[in-house]
């Protein structure tokens, strides 16, 4: 996505499990429209479930991506967890195999092997970056840490021969001040780097819902977007609490200026979600807080 750590009122998702059928194609590169079981980049488009073998398996089916460090015999192992706050730092990991040995061959998703997301638990940043694969199967990355507190990081990916993608989270602690800040009340229409974009449409839990989002400069409908990994936006959605992650991409296949995304949100609650589009070469992340269900006011 654009600048590190680039939020301006955003909101968040879930990552397969909400059964988002999104075609719009962003910093997250997700599976086609239309609901169908999915974990990972690939097939966001339909609900996570984590096939884990084993008594677990029925439980784990259930969940949303990016709760688990290990699915499905795939583990994702950083190399530390923990970072300095207030300083660029370089992630290194592994996505260790059903055989315990890094996985050193992926599908491509939206142009990308991988893509790696980095989120405060408080979700008031939001990082979406695509790090680079050395031949012994080590990704690695630089991220912004920009204060103290509690991260999770997201891998997004497909197996090379896998039919399905998966996400596996981890979590980040850099040591400092902690100031965690609630959740902004952003209302339906933010302003990032000039570009007023306006959220249309409720998350619903439990049952498909549309949302549209519509941007425009300095009074002026934005009909002239450009692709970004493949689609014309990204809309990722992280669920507060537990920050389960969802990414899912467009049902639009025009240039703006509305981006048009189906969903079903795993359950009520209060979501961040992250918008990823691209204009005149530069990636901007628009952000909204949404509440849904029994928790809607």
């Amino acid at each position: 996505m654009n600048t590190a750590l680039r939020i301006t009122a955003f909101t968040a998702g879930l990552a397969a499990v909400f059964g988002l059928a999104l075609g719009v194609g962003h910093a997250t590169g997700t599976g086609p429209a239309g609901p169908r079981p999915a974990t990972g980049h690939a097939a966001h488009s339909g609900p996570d479930t984590g096939h884990d073998s084993g008594s677990g398996a029925a439980a784990a089916e259930h969940l949303p991506g990016g709760l688990q460090v290990s699915e499905r015999g795939y583990t994702l192992s950083v190399d530390s967890p923990f970072v300095t706050a207030g300083s660029p730092t370089d992630l290194r990991f592994r996505i260790l195999g059903t055989d315990g040995r890094p996985v050193t061959a992926y599908q491509q998703e939206h142009e990308k092997e991988l893509h790696l997301i980095v989120a405060p638990r408080d979700l008031s940043t939001f990082q979406h970056l695509h790090p680079s694969l050395g031949a012994d199967g080590t990704w690695s990355a630089t991220a912004a840490v920009p204060a103290a507190g509690e991260y999770r990081v997201f891998a997004d990916f497909t197996p090379a021969g896998a039919d399905e993608g998966l996400t596996l989270g981890a979590d980040l602690h850099a040591a400092g001040d902690l100031r965690p800040a609630p959740l902004p009340d952003t209302g339906r229409t933010v302003t990032v780097d000039g570009y007023t974009v306006t959220l249309g449409g409720d998350l619903a839990p439990d049952r498909s819902s549309h949302l549209t989002l519509t941007i425009s400069k300095d009074g002026t409908p934005v009909t002239d977007l450009q692709p970004y990994l493949g689609a014309y936006g990204h809309l990722v959605a992280l669920r507060a609490g537990d920050l389960a992650y969802l990414h899912v991409h467009p049902d639009t296949t025009t240039p703006g200026p509305g981006i048009g995304f189906t969903t079903t949100a795993p359950s009520g609650g209060s979501y961040r979600l992250f918008l990823d589009f691209q204009h005149q070469g530069t990636v901007h992340t628009a952000a909204f807080t949404v509440t849904t269900g029994d928790h809607q006011h």
